[in-house]
């Protein structure tokens, strides 16, 4: 027996050391960590439970035969982040670059399923080399299994994707069928196509960062949602992220200790400046309403007009989207619209009650905003608003104009609970503007056009650019000051905490993607 224990013994330091010494230093030398230290710093010390080790791939077309490697370029099991239960693959570029193969994609899927039956995260740390090509189409029909399974698994059990290194070919339709999307700065790339294809067929000179490293995907594209400076900065926000989300579609949301204290913030009466079309940044109405500190931006380099994020309110996660007045005053547009709609809509999948701060001015005007489609984009804000049936509270604390009032959360589409500063003005458009329409014959007629202009102005904005109307209608539930708001939230939460609420039945509705 003692033999036997040592042939196993044997196998496993085999699977430990992946491609071998000479690779490992070659991760190193990268500025990168190997897939087992990647699982070591993520998961807690000692909880990982490996499946799958003694895997090797079966393929014996153009000498794959001669090289074989325990585990197959992905080391995958579960473990414990926070003493809650995650699942999680790794993908090793040290074993064949870390090419996708029959073999490498079972494990992935094992995983999965694991995942789906018991209801935890998948966590997936990608940095492959794409399809192995020696194995030809089972290795594409590897890639098609782990689709699949992405999105029998959307809106059941959270997916984050953290991208370590190359992630390019299919290989980037899985990341983005998951939830969250993490790249690390200068060492992790994603596309379709690489530079040399670029180069063939459209003749464009460009190098692998500028086409899909991490700052690329995560200003222009949005096809990320957090970038960082290193694998441990990843790991850790991996860490973070997960502390707001519950562990599946039927789980309730985290809570963290806390103690009721004084919540009046009276910084917040302040916060508003004296002149409506000055900007302020909504990122301080946030952080004097939530708990001290726990404020984590996602998304925060793509469509800066719109914040979106999760915090902590009395101890429990929610989800806050708000307009940005310091960034394009805060107007909707293309991508903002879209940056919204995604993340309302995982908040709803996981139960995250949704807080809305409103300060829009509308939606951007423009030829290029027509024609890329702001109205079927604005539109997916709008539906999935309408759909959210968590707790979903809006607080209106400048501009709510035009149908971008509605679009915000608004009491018609939903909302449970609508408040407003008194600072808010609720109109179909701006002061000026409808006085230019309304009063266009009277203003071109009188003596001092100027003067006649902002007469009408002023008795426009007396009588609509106020929150009172709407409070009159029953479409804000109350006009507080800002010092109040956070009391405020945490009564309405609280109150809202038995929300039932269900949909029509259907299949499924059809959001204008």
């Amino acid at each position: 027996m003692k033999e036997k224990f040592k042939i196993l013994d044997e196998k496993r330091a085999e699977a430990q050391v992946g491609g071998g010494k000479d690779r490992i230093d070659a991760q190193h030398g990268k500025g990168k960590l190997t897939a087992r230290e990647r699982i070591h710093f993520l998961l807690d010390e000692g909880s990982f439970e490996e499946i799958g080790m003694l895997v090797q791939h079966r393929s014996v077309n153009f000498g794959l035969d001669k090289k074989k490697f325990l585990g197959d370029g992905v080391v995958t099991g579960y473990g414990t982040i926070g003493g809650r239960l995650v699942y999680v693959f790794s993908q090793d570029f040290t074993v064949l670059g870390g090419s996708l193969a029959e073999a490498h994609a079972e494990k992935i899927c094992k995983v999965m399923d694991l995942a789906m039956k018991n209801g935890a995260p998948i966590i997936g740390l990608n940095d492959s080399g794409g399809a192995r090509i020696q194995e030809g189409v089972v290795s594409l029909g590897g890639y098609a299994d782990i689709f699949y399974r992405n999105t029998l698994a959307s809106g059941v059990i959270p997916q984050i994707s953290c991208i370590m290194g190359p992630c390019a070919g299919g290989a980037v339709y899985s990341p983005a069928l998951t939830d969250f999307i993490l790249m690390v700065e200068n060492t992790s790339y994603m596309f379709v196509t690489g530079p040399n294809v670029v180069k063939t067929v459209t003749n464009e000179e460009v190098t692998a960062e500028e086409l899909g490293g991490a700052s690329t995907h995560s200003e222009k594209s949005g096809v990320t949602h957090f970038t960082s400076e290193n694998e441990i900065d990843a790991i850790n926000n991996i860490k973070r992220l997960l502390s707001y989300i519950p562990q599946n579609c039927e789980d309730d949301v985290p809570s963290a200790d806390y103690k009721h204290a004084d919540e009046n913030r009276l910084e917040l009466d302040d916060i508003i400046p004296e002149n409506p079309n000055q900007p302020y940044d909504i990122r301080g109405v946030i952080n004097g309403t939530v708990d001290s500190d726990s404020f984590f931006e996602v998304h925060k380099n793509y469509a800066e007009n719109i914040v979106v994020g999760f915090a902590r309110l009395a101890g429990r996660s929610i989800g806050i989207v708000a307009n940005q007045p310091a960034v394009l005053a805060g107007v909707l547009d293309v991508e903002s619209s879209k940056k919204g709609a995604r993340f309302v809509r995982f908040c709803d999948c996981f139960n995250i009650p949704l807080l809305v701060f409103e300060d829009v001015p509308g939606f951007l005007p423009g030829t290029d905003q027509e024609w890329n489609a702001i109205i079927t984009n604005g539109a997916k804000l709008l539906y999935a608003f309408s759909e959210a049936t968590v707790p979903r509270i809006t607080v209106i604390t400048r501009k709510a104009y035009g149908g971008a009032y509605d679009v915000m959360n608004s009491k018609h589409i939903g909302a449970d609970m609508n408040y407003a500063w008194p600072s808010a003005e609720i109109a179909v458009m701006g002061a000026r503007g409808a006085a230019e329409i309304i009063f266009k014959g009277e203003i071109k007629s009188a003596q001092d056009p100027d003067a006649k202009l902002k007469e009408k102005e002023a008795e426009y904005a007396e009588l609509f650019a106020n929150p009172y109307n709407a409070a009159a209608r029953g479409y804000v539930d109350e006009v507080i000051k800002p010092h109040q708001t956070r009391d405020k939230l945490i009564r309405a939460f609280s109150m809202l905490s038995t929300k039932c609420e269900s949909l029509p039945k259907k299949k499924h509705g059809n959001i204008p993607l």
